[in-house]
């Protein structure tokens, strides 16, 4: 059984940066899977950060491209987001998914895995 386990979050200030991760247990060398970071602020939807294919193709939100960086340690297992000039409106709780496709579907669906969350605040 896949199980997702995320960390890293904290609290910054504005402009600052964080780095989460993500560790993935109950993978097989053989599976394959679209792996990607989402949100959910209070009172807001969940919304997809980022996600990166098993071929390491990479989407990123409007809202978090050239700040965000999505990566991967297949021997590790784990998933990354490296988010940098960070603002207020980046405060959420982060949660880690995963889906058993080859490719990500480029609107962010198809995700059955999910982690517990972490959250990151941003102060001004």
């Amino acid at each position: 059984q896949v199980q997702l386990v995320e960390s890293g979050g904290g609290s910054v200030q504005a402009g600052g940066s964080l780095k989460l991760s993500c560790t993935a247990y109950g993978f097989a060398a053989s599976d394959y899977f679209c792996m990607a970071w989402f949100r959910q602020a209070p009172g807001k939807e969940r919304e997809g950060v980022a996600q990166i294919s098993t071929v390491d193709t990479t989407t990123y939100a409007d809202s978090v491209k050239g700040r965000f960086t999505i990566s991967k340690d297949n021997a590790k297992n784990t998933l990354f987001l490296q988010m940098n000039i960070l603002k207020p409106e980046d405060t959420a709780m982060y949660y880690c998914a995963a889906a058993r496709i080859w490719y990500c579907s480029s609107d962010f669906t198809n995700f059955n895995y999910w982690g517990q969350g972490t959250q990151v605040t941003v102060s001004s």
